[in-house]
């Protein structure tokens, strides 16, 4: 139960911090590409979802939980290969700190984020939930 108890931890601040540092990060560029931005609310929600289901009821909060955080991957995933993409080419990025920092940030969300999938899938001891 740690497990899935570490996992809707890290749901709650991720479903608030996410959106909150992509919103900093691209408050001035943001209409460029609304997409860039709006993702990140679409997958906070999601995990807030999660995570709040997942106290009320854990095994239907199980799965709504491993599917934000499968969600979360994809995104991170794309996110983490686009930044290292840009990096690679020179692009500059809209954060107020430097490009290789991004991609250091974008890489360990992306890890934790595959860390809580695998935790949140994984049956708790005892078959219950």
């Amino acid at each position: 139960m740690r497990g899935l108890r570490f996992s809707r931890r890290l749901a709650y601040a991720g479903g608030v911090l996410a959106p909150l540092g992509e919103t900093v990060r691209r408050w001035n560029t943001w209409r460029e590409w609304p997409p860039n931005l709006f993702d990140d609310y679409v997958m906070g929600a999601f995990l807030l979802y999660g995570a709040w289901l997942a106290g009320r009821d854990a095994r239907a909060g199980r799965a709504a939980l491993a599917a934000a955080w499968g969600l979360a991957c994809g995104f991170g995933y794309y996110s983490f290969f686009g930044q290292w993409r840009s990096l690679r080419l020179g692009e500059p990025d809209p954060a107020q700190i430097p490009s290789g920092w991004v991609l250091a940030v974008k890489g360990l969300m992306w890890g934790l984020a595959v860390v809580a999938l695998v935790l949140s899938l994984r049956r708790p001891a005892g078959g219950e939930g």
